[in-house]
């Protein structure tokens, strides 16, 4: 959908935590906390008063802690932002950051509010296992404990893990375990030289995390391996198909972490006296296949793009979210994907994809680049598992 014709809408902050890996160093931080601290963040470095905050949406995929029902409630409020002020939180799988900027663009969009914060959270090292009919328990019955984290990356109604989703593109795409492999060792090494150049640094929000010696503050992603080398990782085997492509290595991190974008209307923008970083141009969000979920970002650029009536080739950086080396590769063959702008920074290989989170860091990320770089139009997406796509257009302001 296009916003022509339409309020325009402004990101005036957009901020994310360092992503921690699994059982890492936000392992006692509930994705409630993140989010309110990604909030709190934004907020700061935007200039924006927490009490002109109208709605507060917050992506988040697995309820993990016991507040998980009130996330974005008590992440606004946490935040500072007003009682008066409205909080929902949704799930759209790995969509849910992105799709948090699109309700965000809607509601003011329509005039329903006029600064919005759109985030994303996620602790996966805290999603807990679960006995099913413990309530009612028969006599001698041996209750067994479900991973529910591991469970969710299974697509129940495809009967497939999402792994085996990526492989079947693989075949599709007649992708290789080489190719893979050198793909992930390329957004390896793109982290390493973006994260040495300070390209990271407007997005970061440090964060204080309990250390061994007391409280230290968390202020680089925590998932990249500097010391990749393809030569390595070939020596993994295939996690969940006998010669396949998915292994450890290519695929996206197990991660903890949260974001979030402050957008505004042209109103309020005049009324606080803030800056506006970017603007919300158009969104595609689209279903396909479940079986090869990851191929949604393909037919989701095509729509946002077709809305913003402007081509792939407008675009200054691209964005895919990389749930699989191999689902990535395909996305860039069938769109014919710029190597050089596409994930230039590195990817959820590297920072791992903590969900929710990961449409809220590619969206914050791409507004402060196109700001450093000093260009126009940026497109960020993601394939989202159940097969749907999702993104975003950009345009700096």
């Amino acid at each position: 959908m296009s916003s022509a014709g339409l309020r325009p809408v402004f990101v005036v902050a957009a901020k994310r935590t360092p992503f921690g890996t699994f059982l890492g160093s936000l392992q006692h931080v509930t994705a409630t906390d993140l989010a309110a601290h990604a909030t709190k963040a934004a907020l700061a470095s935007g200039n924006v008063p927490a009490d002109a905050v109208d709605s507060v949406i917050v992506g988040n995929v697995a309820q993990s802690s016991s507040c998980a029902a009130y996330l974005a409630r008590h992440a606004a409020l946490k935040a500072g932002c007003r009682e008066s002020s409205t909080a929902l939180t949704i799930n759209r799988l790995c969509g849910s950051g992105f799709q948090s900027v699109i309700n965000a663009t809607q509601e003011i969009e329509l005039g329903r509010a006029q600064v919005v914060v759109a985030g994303g959270t996620e602790s996966m090292t805290q999603v807990p296992y679960a006995v099913r009919g413990a309530r009612k328990p028969t006599l001698g019955q041996d209750l067994k404990m479900e991973d529910t984290l591991w469970a969710s990356l299974t697509d129940a109604y495809a009967k497939l893990p999402m792994a085996l989703t990526a492989e079947k593109l693989a075949e599709q795409y007649s992708i290789t375990r080489q190719q893979c492999d050198e793909y992930a060792y390329q957004t390896q090494q793109r982290w390493v030289a973006a994260n040495e150049a300070g390209h990271f640094n407007d997005e970061l929000a440090p964060i204080e995390v309990k250390g061994k010696k007391g409280p230290t503050m968390f202020t680089t992603d925590e998932h990249p391996k500097p010391g990749s080398t393809v030569e390595k990782m070939l020596t993994l085997k295939p996690v969940f198909k006998k010669d396949g492509t998915v292994t450890a290595a290519n695929a996206s991190g197990i991660c903890d972490g949260a974001g979030a974008i402050v957008l505004a209307s042209e109103e309020a923008v005049k009324q606080h006296n803030l800056s506006p970083l970017a603007r919300i141009v158009s969104y595609g969000v689209t279903g396909v296949d479940p079986t090869i979920m990851g191929i949604g970002p393909v037919t989701a650029y095509q729509q946002a793009l077709r809305s913003a009536k402007l081509e792939l080739s407008d675009m200054a950086l691209c964005e895919v979210n990389e749930a699989f080396a191999a689902q990535c590769l395909a996305v860039a063959k069938e769109l014919s994907l710029d190597n050089a702008i596409t994930n230039s920074c590195g990817g959820a290989i590297a920072l791992g994809h903590p969900l929710a989170a990961s449409g809220s860091r590619i969206t914050a990320h791409l507004v402060h680049r196109l700001r450093a770089l000093n260009q126009r139009y940026a497109i960020g997406g993601a394939c989202i598992g159940g097969g749907q796509g999702i993104a975003v257009v950009l345009e700096r302001m």
